[in-house]
């Protein structure tokens, strides 16, 4: 019965105070100790509440968990889960093991500070027990925080804690009855997940990519990330303070010859940025990017599997993929830029190009222009990929914009070549002539992207 119920936050904390099964510890630094606040004010504590603990000073914490880490990172929480775990146990374990299901909540998490000035997120973290006496599980979540203020943050942070202890022990049937659970009242509109990780046997059926894509499927993230060197990390890790090349697309064709497009159009894209910077900066990192939903509204959405079909094609060729919940690239050169200042390029072929142009916007009161100012007033400029003609030649046959013509440099088209018609091809041209539109070479012509 209680999976299928849909109580409020007090009612989860007061149903899970009075299951006599269940018993742990909470430790939380960063934004109060909002979690534990909620069992412990709601009543029967004592019947769940082992222990709470807010280490914030520094060389507390650091005898307490170890030295040498982030104090907002996976690595610092992962000690704090252990620690909190093994002094659990070794405290109650022979007294009530035989009759208890113990758990060690966790969070590490730098919320809005005073002046405003930081990016709050953080790391909540959970191990728990299933039947008295049984193997640890561990689910790990990595949130962003939308509200504006500090004391917000704070009550979504109380929420969502209350939110993963009921979903862990009563809504494990299913990952969609876990993720409902767990992202109720707050989820989506006030703190995003970007990443989940899990161990135990109760997960041996999910599968770890899926999860990941699901979580902008069902628009608990914004973005989520995907390596092809396969360590998964929340995308902060990835795009803190570098520069970045974006190469958004659809990537419906899989076959090795579009495969070698792509990296071929992201490395020289890469190299283009590293040009413009100049050597003395670090490297730029380059990411292909695509969108949990339809580029069109009359087009259709790709389902999971279909969508990490052409993640993984990618990722197999070597290169890394943002996966995106909205499909417009403002929306995309937003989220990066909410983790570095530094120059944010987008790579695309003509395709891409021509769509972006030509979408109306009929959700922005601006339209098309709005659209386009979203887009280039953060430090953005796209690089024109050039694309082969016969590429062009038959995607130019099934979209609806006319007036297209170009000529060819050895069965290439650059973005100095295509002609757009008026009145699209006057915003065209005055984007290609401010350099907001960057034509790249074509491949072979300039050894020096070759």
């Amino acid at each position: 019965m209680l999976a299928n119920e849909k109580l409020d936050t007090h009612h989860k904390a007061l149903t899970f105070n009075l299951d006599t099964s269940t018993f742990g510890s909470f430790a939380e630094i960063g934004a109060g100790q909002e979690v534990a606040r909620w069992f412990l004010v709601v009543g029967g504590a004592s019947g769940t509440v082992a222990k709470t603990i807010s280490a914030y000073d520094k060389e507390v914490s650091d005898s307490l968990y170890g030295s040498g880490s982030r104090y907002v990172s996976r690595q610092r929480l992962e000690a704090m889960v252990d620690n909190e775990w093994t002094q659990l146990l070794s405290q109650l374990d022979k007294t009530r093991g035989s009759q208890t299901r113990f758990f060690s909540f966790v969070d590490t998490l730098s919320a809005r500070n005073y002046a405003g000035t930081n990016d709050p997120h953080g790391w909540m973290g959970l191990r728990f027990q299933l039947q008295p006496g049984g193997p640890p599980h561990d689910i790990l979540l990595h949130i962003n925080m939308r509200d504006s203020s500090n004391v917000l943050q704070q009550e979504a942070i109380g929420i969502l804690g209350v939110n993963l202890l009921y979903a862990a022990f009563y809504q494990l049937q299913s990952k969609e009855s876990f993720f409902d659970g767990l992202a109720q009242d707050v989820v989506r509109e006030r703190i995003e997940i970007d990443f989940v990780d899990f161990r135990g046997p109760a997960f041996a059926n999910w599968d770890r990519p899926t999860l990941r894509a699901y979580l902008v499927h069902a628009g608990l993230a914004e973005a989520v990330f995907f390596s092809s060197a396969g360590a998964a990390v929340p995308p902060t890790d990835v795009l803190y303070k570098k520069a970045v090349v974006l190469a958004p697309g659809i990537f419906g064709h899989v076959d090795a010859v579009h495969a070698d497009i792509h990296a071929q159009m992201l490395s020289a894209a890469v190299q283009e940025l590293r040009k413009e910077l100049g050597e003395t900066t670090s490297v730029p990192i380059g990411t292909f990017c695509l969108s949990a939903v339809p580029l069109a509204p009359e087009e259709s959405a790709p389902e999971i599997p279909e969508t990490l079909r052409r993640i993984n094609a990618l990722l197999s060729h070597g290169g890394d993929v943002l996966l995106f919940r909205q499909p417009e690239l403002f929306n995309m050169t937003a989220l990066v830029n909410r983790y570095t200042k530094a120059p944010v390029r987008c790579v695309a072929g003509f395709s891409l190009l021509i769509r972006v142009f030509a979408n109306p916007y009929f959700n922005l009161e601006g339209r098309r222009l709005e659209a386009l100012s979203r887009l280039f007033v953060q430090n953005v400029r796209i690089y024109a990929y050039p694309m082969t003609a016969v590429d062009l030649q038959e995607w130019a046959k099934g979209f609806s914009a006319t007036g297209l013509e170009w000529s060819e440099t050895n069965g290439w088209v650059s973005a100095e070549q295509l002609y757009v018609a008026p009145p699209l091809g006057h915003l065209y041209s005055y984007l290609l002539g401010n350099n907001f539109l960057v034509p790249m070479p074509i491949p072979g012509t300039v050894t020096s992207v070759a």
